[in-house]
């Protein structure tokens, strides 16, 4: 073989370095790792085996667990087997855990033990951050993106998809005893094969009928009208592709629009991101430390009620309002063409009368002040505007909070640009690392614990790159005392 590089013979004696430190160099990013987790102070933590017991088997000690799955999630190595052959044939992981190989079921115990230590293992890099500096923008995108679970969406029931179940098992019951009946005309041998087997058939589907029907009593008694067999606390929800969906969990955040760090995140299973503004600007603010936020999300998080609470507790939020105007589709004007009047208390309708307050009525807590104008009889743009007698306005009580915004996102309609390229990278980096199957443990906590590793990963890995090994190791050392006193 002339003319290529060679290799050297399998049976020739080399001489390796004589330590491990040799085949680490000093920007290696597992030196970043090793340097974070032992500034932590692991029982404060809560990492109860920091203490060794005085009698049976010597355990491993957690720093080394903490390592070991940090550096997997650094590297898209989730798995505790995997992690075991890592930690058996890796030369950057046998540095890093002192040539230790823990079986792959202490490596799977000790995440699915010590899950609310862990989150805050990575609330302490976020607190590192902070103390970095790297949170001088006082501006955080929120959004939430769907995760798969480990449920097959075969597993998981509705109210539709039992009726679709049913419907179709009994559609395939009468197609079979359809069958039965023109197995007579054929030969007696062939007839009683084959009734034989149409009859399996039928049994096996009234078998799941039943366990449908003992499935469903469950359903009925769950508070959201579902259940998921594989992972209880997974729920089904509706992506933005249309009529698809996936079994799983959604997982808010916000990002911080300088750096994009993810600075603060929650996982929910509910299918939905209305409500959940002001609880995670509320999350970000307090771990940024700071007392005023400015918050900016899509449409999907528009409610007056969480609005208002932004703004009672210092978040000045951007949320574009969606389209539901039951009057626009219907042809008619909108409640955006009528121009509220502060000073006079009055709406201007497009054919600028004037509709004054007249009473006020309660809707699903709320408290409205209802506006109506005599004019509406002689109109000539009555037969756009309302097919009732007189056209009414109806008005929030905190309304006000709700055109300032409006007033805010007018004057500076690149927040939602910047939100879309801010928070979006985070979510779509992440998915990459964990693939196909996204989660890979079940119910809440757990998967809880398992977004925090993944969060601790995509943020040590930005830091990184924006600081620099050295000075990200310089400023670990630095701050150490800082973080085991928050």
């Amino acid at each position: 073989m002339k003319r290529f590089i060679e290799g050297i013979s399998r049976d020739q004696t080399n001489l390796f370095p004589p330590t491990l430190e040799d085949y680490v160099d000093e920007d290696n990013p597992i030196r970043v790792v090793d340097a974070f987790v032992d500034e932590l102070d692991l029982k404060a933590l809560g990492f109860t085996g920091v203490d060794p017991a005085l009698t049976g088997r010597p355990a491993y000690h957690p720093a080394i667990m903490l390592k070991l799955y940090i550096y997997g999630y650094l590297n898209r190595v989730q798995s505790s087997r995997r992690l075991e052959r890592e930690a058996q044939r890796n030369i950057e992981v046998l540095w890093l855990t002192g040539c230790l190989a823990p079986d792959f079921k202490t490596i799977a115990d000790f995440r699915k033990d010590y899950g609310k230590a862990i989150q805050k293992v990575c609330a302490q890099f976020i607190e590192l951050c902070r103390l970095l500096d790297l949170f001088s923008s006082n501006l955080v995108a929120i959004d939430g993106s769907k995760f798969k679970a480990v449920n097959a969406r075969d597993n998981n029931f509705t109210e539709a998809k039992m009726k679709k179940r049913l419907a179709q098992i009994e559609k395939s019951i009468a197609k079979y005893l359809d069958q039965l009946e023109t197995t007579d005309r054929q030969e007696p041998d062939v007839a009683e094969a084959r009734t034989k087997h149409l009859q399996e058939k039928i049994d096996g589907l009234k078998k799941e009928m039943k366990r449908l029907g003992k499935l469903e009593e469950q359903r009925q008694a769950s508070p959201d009208g579902q259940i998921s067999l594989t992972d209880p606390d997974s729920r089904s929800m509706m992506t933005s592709g249309r009529g698809s969906g996936l079994v799983g969990y959604n997982v808010q955040s916000a990002v911080d629009t300088n750096y994009h760090l993810i600075v603060a995140f929650e996982v929910t299973n509910y299918g939905h991101d209305q409500g959940k503004l002001a609880s995670t600007a509320e999350l970000a603010k307090q771990a940024m430390g700071k007392k005023e936020l400015e918050a900016v999300a899509d449409r999907g998080y528009y409610k007056g009620e969480d609005i208002l609470a932004c703004d009672q507790s210092g978040v000045t939020a951007y949320v574009a309002k969606p389209h539901t105007s039951g009057s626009k589709k219907a042809g008619l004007f909108g409640k955006q063409n009528f121009v509220y009047v502060a000073k006079e208390d009055v709406y201007l309708c497009p054919a600028n009368e004037r509709l004054s307050r007249r009473w006020t009525k309660r809707d699903r807590g709320r408290l409205y002040n209802v506006y109506l104008s005599k004019a509406c009889h002689d109109c000539p743009l009555k037969n756009k505007c309302t097919r009732s007698k007189v056209r009414q306005i109806s008005r929030w009580e905190h309304e006000d909070v709700l055109e300032q915004m409006q007033e805010r996102l007018d004057l500076d309609p690149e927040k939602m640009r910047e939100r879309r390229q801010t928070v979006e990278h985070p979510f779509g980096t992440i998915k990459f690392w964990m693939g196909a199957t996204h989660f890979l443990m079940k119910t809440l906590p757990k998967v809880t614990t398992e977004m925090s590793l993944h969060v601790l990963a995509y943020n040590m890995t930005r830091v990184m790159n924006m600081l620099g090994m050295k000075q990200l190791l310089a400023a670990i050392k630095e701050n150490g005392k800082g973080l085991r006193a928050a």
